[in-house]
């Protein structure tokens, strides 16, 4: 659930028009809020059950409202904040593990705005990769609805994804061949030796998975040198899993992120 908070009229007005066009479109349930009262009894609550927060007002009086409710990074959801006339979304809580920024940038380039993040990167623009592995003619809604969960974890959607990769026995595969397809995304394929230089970014290895195609995990491995190619070409910023490899009974994604400048 997103809850979009405004205290204005120019503000009610922006949340309207995020609520109708940006959640709508994007198959997201969302609530407007127009001066909730009592405020800051109504606004923590939302907070504390785990609701994504849209706040069109100043940031001062976000931060003082949410302050006795904040835990940590790893738990609070994401919060956006927002000027009454659309022109700048700051990611504010949550931004990296919660996925504000990400979602910041979602929101801001729906709405023309400019994104402010002050976390790490914050002048270099995100690039989001999918790294797939699966079993020998594994059907297509297993693959699908494990990608759509992977992107809802991290608050993205299928527009948001660069290119569909994994390991080079799977340049056949017929049904990663279709998703990418259906997608319109890129299907890049890579091998043992292209891959291996990723192995330390892995967050976990499986000798399993090593000792069957050469490489310790395909989909982190694929999704992190899609990521690093990106961003090659531009800076020298490493890639980084964004998402670690999650799982159905027979494929495996991962999600990874680079910044191209």
């Amino acid at each position: 659930m997103i809850r979009i908070i405004a205290l204005t009229p120019a503000g009610h007005q922006l949340a309207q028009r995020i609520e109708a066009n940006y959640c709508h479109l994007n198959g997201l349930e969302a609530k407007v809020d127009y001066k909730p009262k009592p405020f800051a009894e109504s606004v923590q609550a939302a907070f504390q059950r785990g609701e994504r927060l849209v706040f069109i007002c100043a940031t001062g009086i976000v931060m003082r409202t949410l302050a006795p409710v904040i835990a940590s990074k790893y738990q609070d959801p994401p919060v956006l904040v927002l000027d009454e006339e659309g022109k700048f979304v700051i990611p504010l809580l949550s931004g990296h593990e919660g996925g504000a920024n990400e979602w910041g940038a979602q929101v801001a380039s729906h709405l023309g705005a400019q994104l402010v993040v002050t976390t790490a990167k914050p002048y270099l623009n995100p690039v989001y990769t999918l790294g797939m592995g699966c079993e020998r003619d594994c059907p297509l809604d297993f693959l699908e609805s494990l990608m759509l969960d992977a992107l809802a974890q991290k608050n993205l959607t299928p527009a948001d994804i660069q290119s569909l990769n994994s390991i080079d026995i799977k340049a056949d595969e017929t049904h990663l061949i279709a998703l990418a397809e259906k997608y319109h995304w890129p299907f890049q394929t890579y091998s043992t030796e292209q891959l291996t230089p990723m192995e330390p970014l892995l967050s976990t290895r499986s000798d399993y998975v090593y000792k069957t195609v050469g490489v310790y995990g395909v989909a982190e491995s694929a999704a992190l040198l899609a990521a690093h190619k990106v961003a090659s070409k531009t800076n020298d910023t490493e890639p980084e899993l964004i998402l670690n490899k999650i799982k159905n009974a027979k494929a495996t994604c991962a999600l990874a992120r680079g910044f191209a400048g």
